[in-house]
């Protein structure tokens, strides 16, 4: 399935559900929003997101905490749940996705490599997380990780 017909399958399921969706990306700096409104008529469903590249930007827009980025790290499990977490309540959404990583080509220790990235969906009826190292370049590791995040979004609604 390529990008297009992910995003408008992901589209219809929302849209059938009646739910809407917000985003918060960091790593992929919106490439999952423009994914996502490629589709015709998705203002129906898709509600906005919000870019947020920088740890500050995490903290006092999303309300990830202190804590999570002194002792976690932006690219970490916890932040993106609390980035979508974040984002679900900033924008009064049904359903938010976060994604937070290393992109690449730099930026990775051993600890945490290049690719490294974590994709969150939060709802009201579930918290679900993913890690993935993605060992493409930086524009392949920003497109595996939206793909992902809208796969994973597909898999929740199809299992409502």
């Amino acid at each position: 399935m390529n990008t297009f017909d992910l995003s408008q399958r992901t589209g219809q399921l929302l849209f059938q559900r009646g739910l809407k969706l917000a985003v918060a990306e960091s790593c992929t700096g919106g490439l999952l929003g423009d994914m996502i409104t490629d589709v015709p008529g998705s203002s129906s469903w898709f509600l906005g997101g919000i870019q947020s590249y920088a740890d500050a930007v995490k903290r006092d827009v999303l309300g990830v905490r202190v804590e999570t980025l002194s002792e976690h790290g932006a690219v970490s499990a916890v932040c993106a749940q609390e980035m979508a977490r974040g984002a679900r309540r900033l924008i009064n959404a049904d359903i938010a996705l976060s994604i937070t990583g290393i992109a690449g080509p730099g930026g990775g220790t051993d600890e945490k490599p290049t690719g490294l990235t974590y994709i969150h969906l939060a709802a009201a009826d579930a918290d679900l997380g993913r890690r993935y190292v993605w060992p493409g370049d930086r524009r392949a590791n920003k497109l595996s990780s939206a793909v992902a995040a809208l796969e994973m979004l597909a898999e929740y609604l199809e299992s409502r």
